[in-house]
């Protein structure tokens, strides 16, 4: 949205009794490591015992109210960008698979979990911070701009279209996507966020002859996800251009705001 971060705070729900405390040790310093990498210091936290591991910041930041960057303002004609490939829900529930069938000592085919090369490219976008893409889109004229994550790309632009009173057009041979992801979907590995996600989308999502692993992809839940940002047409290129020398090899411009009119507000429309 703009901001700069000032500090955080660690918030920890750890399961004492089934995990050593060593594992949350290696929590907390991959958290420290993020946080100094973004140049700010963690200020301490709170912890409590849970059944499962769950690990978060609060960030407390600042803005200039002139420069904050809200997710409606998306300007017909305008062009939209994402800055990180999509997949991490898919590869993440695969790896949970093979992390089950390993414990249980049940065979797995391989074709349905991701290879070391596709498990290091999904966990590099993942721990890539949106920092830099974030600065370069503060050099261009972008009318609004959200981050994708839990609700998937197609509930993130929902909600950007739906705030700006406009209609949008997707193209998925432009997609970025991780690597493995599609052969992954095509073997049933689809996190419940995902088939949630394309459900809520209904009726407001045109995708005739777009298959159901297309689909899910739009609507895959992420986690750390890149920025979705609706720019000047004329700037399109060029923004791309420079998030991929800032270090966001996988940006791209994958559709534009529709002409007034031409769609019910909040559609989405899909090119195969």
């Amino acid at each position: 949205m703009g901001g700069e971060p000032l500090f955080a705070l660690n918030l920890v729900g750890f399961p004492t009794k089934s995990l050593p405390l060593e594992v949350l040790g290696e929590i907390l310093k991959g958290g420290a490591e993020t946080a100094a990498e973004a140049g700010i210091p963690v200020l301490g936290g709170h912890s409590t015992d849970f059944d499962v591991p769950v690990y978060g910041m609060a960030v407390t930041g600042r803005a200039k109210a002139s420069a904050i960057r809200r997710n409606v303002g998306a300007r017909p004609g305008d062009a939209l960008v994402l800055t990180k490939a999509l997949g991490t829900g898919v590869v993440t529930v695969a790896l949970r698979a093979r992390a089950l069938a390993e414990k249980d000592g049940r065979p797995i085919d391989g074709d349905s979990v991701p290879t070391a090369a596709e498990e290091a490219a999904a966990v590099r976008s993942m721990t890539r911070l949106n920092r830099e893409a974030s600065r370069v889109a503060a050099r261009f004229r972008v009318s609004a701009g959200t981050d994708v994550t839990g609700f998937g790309l197609l509930g993130h632009l929902g909600a950007m279209l739906r705030g700006s009173g406009v209609a949008a057009e997707i193209s998925l041979s432009s997609l970025p996507v991780l690597p493995g992801v599609r052969r992954l979907l095509s073997n049933g590995r689809v996190p419940g966020g995902t088939k949630r996600n394309l459900a809520a989308a209904g009726g407001a999502l045109e995708a005739a002859g777009v298959s159901e692993e297309e689909r899910l992809l739009l609507a895959d839940a992420q986690t750390s996800g890149g920025l979705l940002l609706a720019v000047r047409a004329e700037e399109a290129e060029t923004l791309v251009a420079a998030l991929r020398k800032a270090g966001d090899a996988a940006a791209a411009r994958i559709g534009c705001i529709l002409p007034s009119g031409t769609r019910p507000e909040g559609h989405v429309k899909i090119l195969p």
